[in-house]
């Protein structure tokens, strides 16, 4: 094993066993900013609450480059008791840049900025959006981050260029009628009525099938615990998945034209909110065929996986969102990951590490020049 593989190895094993859920990242990010600090990069903590960010600058004029990873685990069940586990490879990710991080520091760079960006609560589709308003990416030119994939998607020793994230957004909806007496249903107006035919609206909505898309109620809530009284009111939560922003977009006002519409029908009325999501992905040309050239370099030909499609979201997308002169891409790494993504006994294979700090390495020496000297 060289010492780049024994160190990446070492950092994702102190990572694991200190999981942290969104914003709470309090161990987690402490760590990586005491370790970024003694590698020689100039640090800044509490960003967007919990963030890290480190800065490494070149001797020659150049462009900002950013490295993004994700830190935060996630929340489940087991045994009946909520516990914190990194059920989707975030301490793989995190142990990844560090050590790409701490590697450029012994060499420096020949150009630019290189900036570290340690991101809390992707999970909460928050972080981004927190880390923006604090202007971590305010002066980066470039951003690359990176995320295992499960087996079904790439092996071990497998990687794509560009791994599409789809647009995912819930939204939610209060439907108000009148509350009456079982016995005089023509007194009230029922709310679980004017859900259904809510329902039966979304379920009725069209959008361009080329693109993939789903819209879906996914939670229906709806009278009290007497059994002879209309209920006055019901909520709805729906869930919606769309490939690109603009098919999205189109989801979003036609669903809550079809609640609103379909809960008149029966003389509801309903308030339609947006609780929250994230957008699907848009990447840079150019940065999708270095990435090609960079995993070819480091995985082989028969590494090299074509871009991969995925209906899953991912936080990482506000960035070109609020920034859309950034230069983005994003590399989906093979790891045999199983039995899946989210699932608590999520395991992967740890001799991918390497493979994915190689990749970075090779494309910031093309972005910022690595000094070969030291």
């Amino acid at each position: 094993m060289t010492i780049l593989q024994t160190r990446v190895q070492e950092i994702w094993t102190i990572l694991h066993a200190m999981p942290e859920v969104g914003f709470a990242e309090i161990k987690t990010s402490a760590y990586l900013a005491a370790q970024l600090e003694a590698a020689g990069y100039q640090v800044k903590t509490g960003v967007g609450k919990t963030g890290v960010i480190g800065t490494l600058t070149g001797a020659e004029p150049g462009p900002t480059l950013a490295l993004r990873a994700d830190m935060d685990a996630l929340a489940h069940m087991v045994d009946n008791q909520e516990c914190a586990i990194h059920s989707c490879g975030h301490d793989a990710h995190s142990a990844i840049v560090l050590t790409v991080a701490e590697e450029i520091a012994h060499k420096g760079i020949s150009k630019g900025t290189l900036k570290i960006i340690f991101q809390p609560a992707e999970e909460k589709l928050f972080g981004a959006i927190r880390m923006i308003e604090d202007g971590a990416i305010d002066d980066v030119d470039i951003l690359l981050g990176l995320h295992l994939r499960p087996i079904q998607e790439a092996t071990l020793g497998q990687a794509t260029p560009a791994l599409y994230h789809g647009a995912s957004y819930v939204m939610e909806a209060t439907l108000r009628g009148a509350a009456a007496h079982g016995a005089r249903p023509h007194l009230g107006i029922n709310a679980i009525d004017g859900a259904a035919a809510a329902v039966q609206a979304i379920n009725a909505i069209r959008v361009n099938p080329v693109i993939p898309s789903s819209v879906k109620v996914t939670k229906l809530h709806a009278g009290g615990p007497a059994s002879n009284a209309i209920p006055e009111q019901a909520l709805l939560t729906v869930d919606l998945r769309a490939q690109d922003n603009a098919t999205m977009n189109e989801l979003l006002k036609k669903t809550a034209q079809a609640i609103e519409a379909g809960a008149a029908t029966v003389g509801c009325q309903a308030t339609v909110n947006v609780l929250g999501g994230c957008p699907a992905a848009e990447y840079s040309p150019p940065i999708i065929t270095l990435a090609k050239e960079a995993i070819g370099h480091v995985l082989g030909c028969d590494g090299l996986l074509a871009p991969i499609t995925t209906p899953g979201g991912e936080d990482f997308h506000f960035y070109v969102k609020h920034k859309p002169t950034l230069q983005v891409g994003y590399i989906g790494l093979g790891a045999d990951l199983t039995p899946g993504l989210h699932h608590p006994a999520m395991t992967f294979n740890k001799d991918c590490l390497p493979g994915g700090v190689n990749i970075l390495l090779y494309m910031v020496d093309k972005l910022l020049g690595i000094n070969k000297s030291r």
